[in-house]
């Protein structure tokens, strides 16, 4: 096919700059065309286009005639992309659509070498989505390169992570100092900053760690959440300070995933207009055609959820209905956008169309077909037009007289809006404010009894009149897990400020929007809360907060075989252990209301890691004598020894709830002459973090005779009782009953704990 359609339609490329009030100094680049939106009306409209320069025609001709003209003497066509009329005689539009072809070839030819070279990877996506991942970050996302952490830029999370390499070859273009030519010849290797699938913590102009296929579609939902609810609380009608949008790339086997379903029916719930969502309809997935199991209208269901759906056909040879589509979507200011982009997997190569694109590598004479198909034959590896980098650099000058405009805005707002500014550069700064610590409630001896939930309750109500960030909800269990910000209104459409989220029942999608809040990166501290459970749910979207480093504050209540009579499929036995061999999530278990206290003090300063509060149903002491939240901070201490300089007899560990069961049990102990020390190691993984000299002074190497007590699974405590201890757990599923019934069962008792100890110390 000639590309008299792409010719036949001006090019409306979408800077999205946003004009100053007076709109006197908006100047439009030589070689882009700008989409403007109205400071008040939020409608969009599109200037006439720039007329490109001499300069920058000339720099371009040579390349474009070699790659698009026909020869004169030649009759038929051999490239699908020939033009039969003469490059100097085309419009600037059609000029433009031309350079933009020509950019997205090198962009394919970077996909396909990264991959010979590493021989590794996943170039099927990359290829089909090399129109898509080039428009968007040559003519519509605002970022700045030189200052990736700029608070307003757009995020853009690529969910079908396999693709990374798409993102990789644009970050490098668009001048991503993370990514070097250096850097994508090391694709998948050890140490490298492009791994096989994005991480946000290696590369910098990741937004969010991706990889398995869902979780990003949940991360945009959070992010588009945050922006929504910032800009509800900052922005002003003269000054908005709050102004960026979400694009998402999913594919295939995102749309299959339940978390997608799940977060894109909240997306549309809350009416998150500023997301847009692009689907790579390539119609494949690892194992072959999706019509293997897969068959409904995913247009049809976005639309069924509240999404504006739109179907671009064919970007490969028209990216004027992309655009059209970006267009509608910035226009639509009460749904989200569903782009349906029709693509075809492993673009240009032999295996196009097909499952065997997904991953792996090319055949020497697949790779030669290719290059001669784009008129790249005699070019080395890694070869990049230098006009690329210079078309490129439009984008990237753009968006840093964009940040430089916001900085001067953001003057503005602190003239007139201090106390707001004030608070906003607080979140900016972390979310953390200057002695937050001291509005942590306290409990004495004396104060009634409560379950840790509802000590975890007062804390919650506390903090949140303190840090400005503090966001979040329940899978529909607030009432249950007794996490309600009391005087904050719900997140809904009508009041985008308020701070409860209410999910639903959508555990996954909650803990995946959590970490796109958390790595929004605007100090916003997202809480999410269930029953430990129903972690089980959570599960990747929790190790994928750890391994992003994103702070969010799991709040799992019913912590054990003592929340009764529920039984045992609401019973957590083996919860706490899986959660416990995440790497960096700090799993808590507090046994009153100032371990409860000392366990958000630690997981609020951790902003860097995710945390896990884990509380119980039943009532416990609200302090244990002996109990310090400053100590929490250490994972493990002792909370009561009778053994003065000389070492117990036996120390008694535990956690939670239990803890005052040994505790009980080592006053009955003493009374018959034994020297007894009880620990609470209340966060294992700040224990471990611990000097040895410390861990030695809690738990002395030399003291053998140690039992530890859980009602959960046994697995992992054999390290802190050493071979002759005795580990008290519980090794089945649980049992329906009154909670002191369920405890005694799996015996679970000041007099079987006692029991169990006497057995022990009577051993030689």
């Amino acid at each position: 096919m000639a590309l008299s359609s792409l010719l036949s339609k001006p090019c409306i490329s979408l800077l999205s700059a946003k004009p100053s009030p007076d709109n006197k100094n908006n100047k439009i680049s030589p070689t882009s065309f700008t989409l403007y939106r109205s400071l008040k009306s939020k409608q969009s409209r599109v200037t006439k286009p720039a007329t490109l320069s001499k300069t920058h025609k000339l720099s371009w001709q040579q390349e474009l005639k070699q790659a698009f003209q026909q020869p004169k003497s030649q009759n038929l066509q051999t490239n699908n992309d020939s033009i039969d009329c003469n490059i100097d005689d085309i419009d600037d539009e059609s000029f433009q659509k031309l350079v933009d072809k020509r950019c997205v070839d090198n962009v394919r030819m970077l996909v396909v070498d990264a991959v010979q070279s590493a021989q590794a990877g996943h170039p099927g996506m990359a290829l089909g989505m090399a129109d898509i991942g080039y428009y968007l970050y040559r003519h519509v996302m605002r970022y700045n390169p030189r200052d990736p952490k700029w608070f307003n830029r757009d995020r853009f999370v690529l969910s079908a992570g396999h693709g990374c390499l798409l993102q990789y070859v644009c970050l490098h273009l668009a001048g991503f100092e993370s990514v070097q030519l250096e850097d994508l010849k090391r694709l998948c290797k050890l140490g490298s900053r492009t791994p096989g699938h994005p991480e946000n913590t290696v590369t910098d102009g990741i937004e969010v760690t991706t990889g398995p296929l869902g979780q990003g579609v949940a991360n945009a939902v959070g992010l588009a959440l945050a922006e929504a609810h910032l800009a509800a609380r900052f922005n002003k009608p003269d000054c908005d300070i709050v102004d960026h949008r979400t694009y998402c790339i999913m594919g295939d086997g995102c749309a299959m995933e339940g978390i997608t379903h799940e977060a894109a029916s909240l997306a549309a719930h809350w009416k998150l207009h500023k997301l847009t969502m692009i689907y790579d309809d390539n119609h494949n997935t690892i194992d072959g055609p999706i019509s293997l199991a897969f068959s409904e209208d995913i247009s049809a269901r976005f639309k069924a959820l509240g999404w504006n759906t739109i179907t671009v056909d064919n970007t490969h040879d028209d990216m004027d209905s992309f655009n059209d589509a970006l267009l509608s979507a910035f226009g639509d200011t009460e749904k989200p956008t569903f782009i349906r982009v029709k693509t075809l997997i492993g673009r240009l190569s032999r295996k196009e169309g097909t499952s065997k694109a997904h991953h792996g590598t090319f055949e020497e004479d697949d790779v030669k077909q290719m290059r001669q198909k784009v008129k790249w034959d005699s070019r080395e590896p890694f070869h990049v037009i230098p006009m690329v980098y210079r078309e490129m650099q439009v984008q990237t000058d753009h968006g840093e007289k964009l940040e430089k405009e916001w900085f001067s805005k953001f003057d503005y707002f602190k003239t007139n809006y201090p106390e707001e500014a004030a608070e906003f550069e607080v979140l900016l700064s972390g979310g953390l404010p200057p002695n937050w610590e001291s509005c942590s409630p306290e409990w004495s001896v004396t104060d009634p009894v409560d379950a840790t939930r509802g000590y975890s309750e007062k804390c919650l109500n506390q903090l949140v009149k303190v840090l400005p960030g503090l966001i979040g909800g329940s899978a529909d269990l607030a009432s249950s897990n007794k996490v309600y910000l009391q005087g904050s209104q719900d997140f809904q459409h009508s009041s985008f400020y308020g701070r409860n989220i209410r999910y639903g029942v959508r555990e996954h999608a909650m803990a995946g929007i959590s970490n796109g809040i958390a790595l929004h990166k605007s100090g916003l501290i997202p809480f999410a809360a269930t029953f430990l459970i129903f972690s089980d749910y959570m599960k990747n979207s929790i190790r994928l907060s750890a391994l992003s480093h994103a702070g969010v504050i799991y709040i799992m209540t019913h912590d054990s075989i003592g929340l009764g009579e529920d039984g045992p499929t609401h019973q957590p036995i083996e919860q706490l252990a899986g959660l416990r061999a995440v790497p960096r999530l700090l799993v808590f278990r507090p046994a009153d209301g100032n371990e409860t206290a000392g366990a958000y003090r630690e997981a609020m300063t951790n902003r860097d890691a995710p945390s896990v509060i884990a509380l119980s149903r039943q009532k416990v002491a609200a302090n244990l004598e002996g109990t310090s939240a400053n100590e929490v901070e250490k994972g493990g201490y002792i909370i009561s020894d009778n053994s003065g300089k000389s070492l117990p007899d036996i120390i008694l560990i535990s956690t939670g709830s239990e803890l005052c069961l040994c505790e009980e049990s080592a006053k009955m102990l003493r009374k018959e002459g034994r020297k007894v020390r009880v620990v609470s190691l209340v966060c294992w993984q700040l224990f471990n973090r611990q000097p040895k000299e410390y861990k030695e002074h809690v738990l002395p190497s030399s003291v053998s005779k140690r039992i530890s007590v859980e009602a959960g699974s046994s697995m992992g405590w054999s390290e802190y009782v050493g071979r002759e201890g005795i580990v008290m757990g519980v090794e089945e599923f649980g049992a329906s009953g009154a909670y002191l019934d369920t405890f005694k069962k799996f015996g679970f008792t000041e007099e079987n704990v006692t029991r169990v100890a006497k057995s022990l110390l009577s051993q030689y």
